[in-house]
């Protein structure tokens, strides 16, 4: 063998630098080799950085501050395959950071990130789904995401066999889907059947993300049937009877929710049996509340289509939900009483409800500690009640209406107005609003009506129009102080508020002494205001306005100075003369305390009711003479003054001790009314019985008085000592002997009423008043023809004359 040669060290060459091994701990540095040109420098720093930046988002704001991400965004493309891996991994790591991402907005790197997705390095792949999944929960980037085609690459990456490349992609795509933009550009690049191909993945995570990014997607009605081509509905329902899955059930419950609204897609799960297994799932032992909770939330979506409403009410779904509202659950329990509430839209469904023990169910949740339980119970029971007697009834005889008295008091809004809407439904029926009103609703109503809430003030005011409709019912508003709040609602600024409230005034206003009690308390003022802005006005507020003034009728001849045809005087009415703008209208009682003074009188119309037993004596006398001999009328006449004189000392003697105005009673005025009823209402014609009436009432006033001689008529003397005599400003009608046009006109008007002869009472300038009538003309055979013509009745000059309307005689009477 030959010998051994010693092996030769080759001696470096002078012109090349030494390999170098460098340890840095300075951040800085690391961050200055990116810059390098070789690769292996370049590779060891990207590792470096990577790491450095998944400790933690300090350590991310310090490589920001450094100016790290201009480098990466230049090396992600890099040629050498493990640069281009270390530099995808700091990148994707360092969108987590609000302030990076926030950076890299102002950056091209959206589209350098979309580039690289399909790379054939799954690491590549899974960082940059990782960066676009971090920079898709801004709105602006989702935008830019979109604009670069950034959604088809990453629906591709689904089927990628590498799971976090798979939830990367899902993750950024659910959160592209939050914008509807994108929803139907996954269903149009096949998005769907690999979402539903994720719910098999071993990683809960996946699972969760493809349901949620489903619950999105399927709010679009063209993916809910690609959904069903695919037989996603079979898979939604298997993997909800899968027990290992418990924990993403609510998120499948979402899809299905979404599904359910189709018909087509309820009427397809009802016939595989998911109906009924979904039904199951909710209500076997031990379901958790949340899928209970999102199950009824999914009834309910459904219910609202009429058709879906049909098949779950052929699947007895009823019987679910009235189970599921008597869990001890407070959760389920909302939820069951808001699918209650909606599936009540379905009659049938109602109905059922009704006789399947459910209401009195939803009475016992009107005790629940939890307020939120007896909200949505009341909601419940004011949507079954919905022109529904039979329901309102089982709710009288489960002693329901109590509670919701009761919950008229609470503190929150929603049990109010729920509450109230479901006490007006059961005011359609009579016999049920009589029996709520015994159980005393009117006082229940006064304290929601001082509410702060618009829509307490507006619901209760609503319910207040809907009970006040008796003349019990009103005396009980007026004794609770129910007027006071109700009139400061007229106020308010909210439309709704205003119509409820005029609504209800309306409503009140039906007899004299509530439209008094409302007058009084300025309602008419503030109503006229309210009609005097095109803003605030409404049909409401207009027939308040009317039905008060036709309730009180004092007010409505001040402040308008007419009475039509159907009003009817009576006893109580008095004219305190036209009423100023922006002036109060005093009532009776205001006027009485004031000094007597030179002003026109307070003209009033108070005559004192008959006694029965008395009218039948003098009319059985009557009937044995008619005309009595002279010296027994005087005699009669003075017993009558003198009980006159007894009566009004005993009102003068009570007004004083009890302090409540007590007008005085017109014995003339009762005269009158007698006269009248005896010698004119039997007259055969109408024109006969206004022709004769003109004539009693121009004797009664002084007679006639010719053309240009009013001022020597010296009425004002006479109205003077009146006023003396009375120690008032307020005189009885029937006390004055010498009147002029208004004094006789509104006698003639007192008078007509009484006997049935249709007239109105028109107020005009200087003391002008006068009476308008309608009279059809005479045929030659007597028979009257249409249509009649209106006349101005003459009381002062030639008395009983028709004065054809807008005829310059007309004129002449109406003015000066």
């Amino acid at each position: 063998m030959g010998k051994k040669m010693k092996k030769e060290v080759e001696t470096p060459a002078k012109d090349v630098f030494d390999p170098l091994t460098i340890e840095s701990k300075k951040t800085g540095t690391v961050v200055l080799m990116l810059k390098s040109n070789e690769d292996e420098v370049l590779m060891k720093a990207c590792e470096a950085i990577y790491r450095f930046a998944d400790k933690c988002d300090d350590n991310k704001s310090i490589l920001l501050e450094l100016g790290v991400m201009e480098q990466l965004i230049k090396l992600i493309n890099h040629e050498e395959k493990t640069v281009k891996r270390y530099a995808c991994m700091a990148f994707g790591v360092m969108a987590g950071h609000p302030d990076v991402r926030r950076y890299l907005r102002k950056t091209d790197s959206i589209t350098a990130a979309i580039q690289l997705l399909g790379d054939e390095d799954d690491v590549c792949n899974e960082f940059s789904s990782l960066f676009l999944s971090h920079m898709s929960t801004d709105f602006s980037s989702k935008l830019s995401i979109g604009k670069a085609d950034g959604l088809e690459p990453l629906i591709n990456l689904l089927a990628s066999p590498d799971p976090d490349v798979q939830k990367n992609s899902v993750q950024a795509i659910c959160n592209l889907v939050q914008d509807f933009q994108s929803r139907s550009a996954v269903r149009e690049l096949g998005g769907i059947p690999l979402l539903l191909e994720l719910l098999k993945s071993e990683y809960s995570v996946i699972q969760e993300l493809a349901l949620n990014t489903l619950c999105a997607v399927t709010q679009d009605g063209e993916s809910r049937m690609v959904l069903r081509e695919h037989e996603g509905l079979e898979q939604l329902v298997n993997f909800l009877g899968n027990k290992e899955y418990d924990d993403l059930h609510v998120h499948c419950l979402g899809v299905l929710s979404n599904c359910l609204e189709d018909t087509d897609s309820l009427d397809e799960v009802r016939s595989t049996g998911g109906l009924e297994k979904l039904l199951g799932f909710a209500t076997e032992p031990g379901a958790s509340p949340q899928v209970q909770a999102h199950t009824a939330h999914a009834i309910a979506r459904a219910s609202k289509n009429v058709e879906n409403g049909k098949i779950l009410h052929e699947q007895e779904v009823e019987k679910t939900l009235i189970a599921m509202s008597g869990s001890e659950n407070d959760t389920v329990r909302i939820a069951a009483c808001h699918a209650i509430a909606t599936f009540a839209d379905n009659l049938a469904a109602k109905d059922t409800f009704g006789k399947s023990e459910g209401i009195p169910l939803l009475i016992h949740l009107l005790t629940a500690e939890n307020p939120l339980v007896r909200e949505a119970a009341t909601l419940a029971l004011a949507n079954l009640t919905l022109n529904n007697t039979n329901n309102c009834n089982e709710i009288v005889i489960s002693t329901g209406v109590e509670q919701l008295l009761s919950s008229l008091q609470n503190s929150k809004e929603g049990i109010v107005v729920n509450a109230a809407a479901c006490l007006i439904n059961m005011s359609q029926d009579v016999v049920i609003r009589t029996d709520i009103f015994k159980k005393g609703i009117i006082a229940s109503l006064t304290e929601p009506l001082k509410s702060s809430s618009p829509r307490v003030q507006s619901k209760i005011a609503q319910t207040v129009a809907a009970y006040v409709i008796g003349a019990d019912s009103r005396a009980e508003m007026r004794a609770h102080g129910g007027l006071e709040p109700l009139i400061q609602l007229l106020l308010s600024n909210d439309n709704e508020v205003r119509r409820n409230a005029s609504w209800a005034v309306l409503a009140c206003s039906a007899d004299p002494p509530t439209a008094a009690a409302i007058a009084k308390l300025g309602g008419l003022e503030i109503l006229q205001q309210i009609n005097d802005s095109e803003q605030r006005c409404s049909n409401y507020s207009i027939a308040a306005f009317e039905k008060l003034l036709d309730s009180n009728l004092p007010a409505k001849y001040s402040l308008t100075g007419r009475l039509a045809f159907h009003n009817i005087v009576s006893d109580g009415f008095y004219d305190s003369g036209q009423l100023r703008p922006n002036s109060k209208f005093y009532s009776l009682e205001e006027l009485s305390k004031q000094e007597i003074n030179q002003r026109r009188p307070i003209l009033l119309v108070n005559c004192k009711v008959s006694d029965p037993v008395k009218s039948s004596q003098e009319e059985s006398s009557e009937k044995g003479s008619r005309v009595g001999s002279k010296h027994s009328y005087s005699r009669r006449k003075k017993k009558d003054k003198e009980a006159q004189m007894r009566e009004e000392a005993e009102r003068l003697r009570a007004e004083r001790e009890d302090a409540i105005y007590r007008p005085p009673v017109d014995y003339a005025l009762q005269g009158y009314f007698d006269d009248v009823t005896k010698y004119i209402q039997p007259m055969s014609t109408m024109k006969e019985q206004i022709v004769a009436l003109a004539q009693y009432v121009v004797e009664k006033m002084g007679g006639e008085i010719e053309h240009g001689k009013l001022m020597d008529f010296s009425w004002e003397l006479h109205i003077a000592e009146l006023k003396c005599d009375c120690k008032s400003n307020i005189l009885p009608i029937g006390k004055i002997q010498k009147g002029v046009h208004y004094h006789r006109a509104l006698l003639y008007k007192v008078l007509a009423d009484k006997i049935g002869v249709p007239c109105s009472l028109v107020r005009g300038q200087y003391n002008r008043a006068w009476n308008e009538v309608m009279v059809a003309p005479t045929q030659e055979k007597g028979a009257p023809s249409y249509p009649p013509t209106k006349y101005i009745v003459d009381l002062i000059h030639e008395c009983g004359t028709l004065i054809k309307m807008d005829s310059p005689e007309a004129v002449q009477y109406q003015s000066i």
